[in-house]
């Protein structure tokens, strides 16, 4: 069986469309995410949310492959999905700053580089997983996906220290 035959690959396709499809419709005001749900607009709990996620259940994750081998099938699945929703969750954040009115239009700097660096890294996990490029070793695609989650990792930490003005 191929790899664009497997279950996972539609599913995971589908999480990327319905991502894709629901930020365009933010960018063109057709749906909103800006009100506010206690002390935080919407947007901002689903980026609290996306972020706490990978900030744990990823390093767990990569804890209990090597502890369970047994188990990692399904916990390669939970790292996939997991991670492919909560990058949607910041996707629907990213595209609220983005859309909103230029006269409370934020500074994007650091969150762009964030979100591009979140981008690199769905993009070469997905390639990694679903093979997408067959010449390229997988080892090789694991690198780059492992050097992705570094500068992602770097990013928030000086994304995080802009926002609290430390730097």
């Amino acid at each position: 069986m191929g790899v664009t035959k497997e279950k996972d690959f539609w599913i995971a396709t589908a999480i990327l469309i319905v991502t894709v499809s629901v930020m365009a419709a933010i960018i063109l005001h057709w749906i909103r995410f800006g009100f506010f749900v206690g002390p935080f607009r919407l947007n901002h709990w689903f980026v609290l949310i996306g972020i706490i996620y990978i900030a744990l259940i990823v390093p767990t994750i990569a804890f209990l492959k090597k502890r369970f081998p047994k188990r990692y099938a399904t916990l390669c699945r939970v790292h996939i999905f997991g991670n492919l929703l909560a990058f949607m969750l910041i996707s629907f954040h990213f595209a609220s700053q983005i859309s909103r009115p230029a006269n409370s239009y934020p500074e994007l700097g650091t969150g762009v580089v964030l979100y591009i660096a979140m981008v690199f890294l769905v993009g070469t996990g997905f390639i990694q997983r679903f093979q997408m490029v067959a010449r390229i070793k997988p080892q090789s695609w694991r690198f780059v996906h492992m050097l992705a989650a570094v500068a992602l990792l770097l990013t928030i930490i000086v994304h995080i220290l802009r926002g609290l003005s430390i730097i």
